[in-house]
């Protein structure tokens, strides 16, 4: 008797992690990949936005300085680090994996907002040992824009903004070194790759593939700023679709996006632009405003802010002219703002009577209070009230109590005990995490959870190995995978369900692959044989009348040329 047939492997696999149910979405259809996620604890981290000096304002009757009532502290920020990688078996199955794709991604949650920064993606470019078919859209966009909407959607917060925010500047390699070795891999430059990035969000804005999001988002925008160029050179890299010209502004949020312009009540309505622009580690407008910060006395920041730039617009000028937008190179901006629901006011609860709550040391006990009558002192309290010196003096005199176990002294032989690995011991998150400055739900995290420390020593590890040829790329991802988890399988098998490339055109027969018959256009006769047989003369040709003459002016006619003024 046979029992049932076991799940297939893409089915059981994708009950482990939801990523992988997303990723088949989008990879081509039948082909085998391997993702790798990994992700941190929500941590305390520094703010991105520079907190508003108070302010001071003069009083008219007294003439006096006094300071506004403003936070001087930023409000508490977090940090959510997620890693991900996708590798391929390029030969047989016994040939070990090989990584194509990473991509680096930051989250950073406040009590007003969450900010999805894109901080790094490479390629090894070994990605064509697959030989997809020709016009097979590309699986790092779509991987690319899967995952950044993975993050979108497990990190709503449905009355918090969320802003997805990178900026694109061209590199030959950001995460695999010795990668631009590979021949395969087809480097970007600086305009390709602001097109391209514009191409992977503007996935989210369009299409039938993330309706989802849309629907559960009040209002979704893009936003795009390369310094330097004029808003019609800027035009020219936003996708050619014909939703782009409304879906996307030639400028940046960053108004809207500081937390300080969301409570106008408690920081003011004059916000200098130090505190509209967020700070992201190895970010060039971050080095800008760091060096504007040190360049600035601390008094002369608290009464009137930077000397210059002072608006907006100067700021992204002056950028044009900094060394990563400058000298030949683009860097763009780019940002896609996820606008909450607009919810409608709550009915308010009615108001409870005080009187009516019973104390918990009332309900505890099961008996009722009544707030109109007050509890009497007995005496032995109004006397512990009337001679605190002799309290204090009969406390002193008690003796001090003695411990109850003696430790014993351990003899005999010393056992050796086996050592205990921290991968057999992971400490187990609850499966929701919620908290006014994030939200920590499990099916966003990653298949492997560190702290922060030991990401940062897996993202290190990557940096110091070899993707050069195929032989070391695939042993510096053996070794990548085996070290990150301490020599646990964390692998995500996913298998690619979407769309096949379109068929290739009809082909040609032999006996007709040399028939030029087709293409030959023979002229047109001057008649015709009806069906009847009677044969029809074409009607005949139009002449002009004798008062029309077609004849060519004579050259001496003409004036010459050097009688022509200039």
């Amino acid at each position: 008797m046979s029992g049932p047939k076991p799940a297939p492997d893409n089915a059981r696999i994708a009950n482990l992690h939801p990523l992988v149910a997303e990723l088949a979405k989008v990879l081509p259809k039948d082909h085998k990949f391997t993702a790798h996620h990994l992700s941190t604890t929500p941590t305390a981290t520094d703010h991105l936005f520079h907190p508003p000096a108070p302010k001071l304002k003069v009083s008219r009757e007294t003439a006096t300085q006094s300071k506004e009532r403003r936070p001087s502290k930023p409000p508490k920020t977090y940090c959510e680090k997620h890693f991900l990688t996708v590798s391929i078996r390029p030969g047989e199955e016994d040939s070990g994996q090989v990584l194509v794709l990473g991509l680096e991604v930051y989250i950073y949650t406040t009590s007003f907002s969450t900010i999805i920064f894109v901080s790094k993606a490479d390629s090894t470019g070994y990605l064509n040992l697959l030989d997809l078919p020709k016009g097979t859209s590309s699986p790092i966009r779509e991987v690319t824009t899967c995952f950044v909407a993975f993050l979108i959607s497990n990190r709503r917060r449905p009355t918090k903004q969320l802003v997805v925010n990178l900026f694109a500047r061209s590199q030959s390699q950001y995460l695999f070194p010795g990668s631009v070795k590979n021949n395969g891999k087809h480097v970007l430059d600086d305009r390709g790759l602001v097109k391209w990035w514009c191409r992977v969000l503007n996935g989210m804005l369009e299409g039938n593939d993330y309706s989802e999001i849309r629907k559960s988002w009040g209002g979704m925008h893009g936003y795009l700023v390369i310094p330097g160029l004029d808003d019609y050179e800027t035009r020219a890299f936003l996708p050619r679709t014909s939703m782009a010209s409304t879906n996307w502004t030639l400028g940046d949020p960053l108004a809207i996006m500081s937390l300080y312009t969301k409570d106008p009540t408690t920081f003011g309505r004059d916000i200098h632009i130090r505190s509209l622009i967020p700070t992201y580690p190895d970010d060039p407008k971050a080095r800008f405003v760091e060096e504007l910060e040190e360049s600035t006395p601390q008094k002369a920041k608290l009464l009137r802010g930077w000397a210059s730039p002072k608006t907006l617009d100067q700021f992204w000028e002056m950028m044009a002219f900094r060394q990563e937008c400058s000298s030949g190179r683009l860097t763009g901006f780019i940002w896609v703002v996820f606008e909450p629901q607009v919810v409608p006011n709550p009915i308010p609860a009615p108001v409870i009577s005080a009187a009516v709550i019973p104390t918990p040391e009332a309900s505890f006990s099961g008996t009722r209070t009544n707030d109109s009558t007050t509890r009497q002192p007995d005496q032995q309290e109004t006397a512990s009230l009337a001679a605190p010196s002799t309290l204090s003096s009969t406390l002193a005199m008690r003796p001090k109590p003695q411990p109850k176990y003696k430790k014993k002294k351990k003899s005999g032989p010393i056992i050796p005990r086996k050592p205990r690995f921290k991968t057999h011991h992971r400490v187990q998150f609850p499966k929701l995490v919620e908290t006014p400055y994030y939200y920590w739900p499990e099916n966003g995290r990653g298949q492997v959870v560190l702290n922060d420390n030991d990401y940062k020593r897996a993202v290190e590890l990557l940096l110091h190995l070899e993707f050069g040829t195929l032989a070391q790329a695939i042993a510096s991802t053996a070794r990548w995978t085996k070290d990150v988890n301490m020599g646990k399988d964390w692998a995500l098998e996913v298998i690619g369900q979407g769309a096949t490339a379109p068929p290739p055109s009809t082909p040609i027969n032999d006996s007709t692959a040399n028939d030029l018959s087709t293409m030959i256009k023979r002229k047109r006769s001057t008649s015709y044989h009806a069906p009847d047989g009677a044969t029809l003369s074409t009607p005949a040709v139009n002449t002009l009348g004798g008062n029309f003459s077609c004849k060519k002016p004579k050259l001496d006619t003409l004036k010459p040329i050097d009688s022509l003024h200039m």
